[in-house]
């Protein structure tokens, strides 16, 4: 591929083609990598959570956060920031997944708030406490100025290079409904 031009989409719209790996991030043209997810696939809430907890449960929040966001610019504007808190929280977890343990912390922290708005209602079963305290409990572990004033540092995760803490995406993958997995 001639390297000075941009990737396009059938409309022209520029769009990466490089292949990418199971966190999203982008691989050399010319490797195998992990299929994407569809853009703009307008999903039943039920399907959104479901797809989202499979992706989620196979170490893939990257690509759960596209499914999340998809419900987020199709769905009613009243559940655009529940969409999109949960969006937020999937690309957080992917972030520390990757290292970028500021990031992801600071991501899971603003889904987190998101979402909170809606933990009267909990809608389609999802478990908006529980998912909360997920979150806040994942920005303390893996921020590396330390866990929220209140929280408990369990002091879990993996250090890796130049200490940062690094998590397991699949192993750390929310449970989004109340009582159990999704689709269980």
């Amino acid at each position: 591929m001639d390297e000075s031009r941009r990737d396009r989409d059938a409309e022209g719209r520029a769009r990466n083609a490089r292949p990418r790996d199971g966190l999203g991030r982008p691989l050399p043209y010319g490797t195998p990598g992990v299929e994407r997810q569809p853009e703009g696939v307008v999903r039943s809430p039920d399907e959104t959570v479901r797809e989202a907890q499979r992706l989620l449960d196979a170490g893939m929040p990257f690509h759960a956060h596209e499914v999340f966001e998809d419900a987020w610019k199709s769905g009613p504007e009243a559940e655009r920031e529940l969409w999109r808190g949960l969006a937020q929280m999937a690309v957080g977890l992917t972030h520390s997944a990757r290292g970028n343990a500021a990031g992801g912390a600071r991501l899971l922290r603003r889904g987190a708030a998101a979402v909170a708005g809606f933990r009267d209602a909990e809608p389609y079963g999802i478990g908006v406490d529980g998912l909360v305290a997920w979150a806040r409990e994942l920005a303390g572990r893996v921020d590396p100025a330390g866990p929220e004033p209140g929280a408990a540092d369990t002091g879990a995760g993996d250090a890796g290079a130049g200490g940062v803490r690094v998590v397991d995406a699949a192993a750390e993958a929310p449970r989004l409904r109340s009582g159990g997995r999704a689709g269980a």
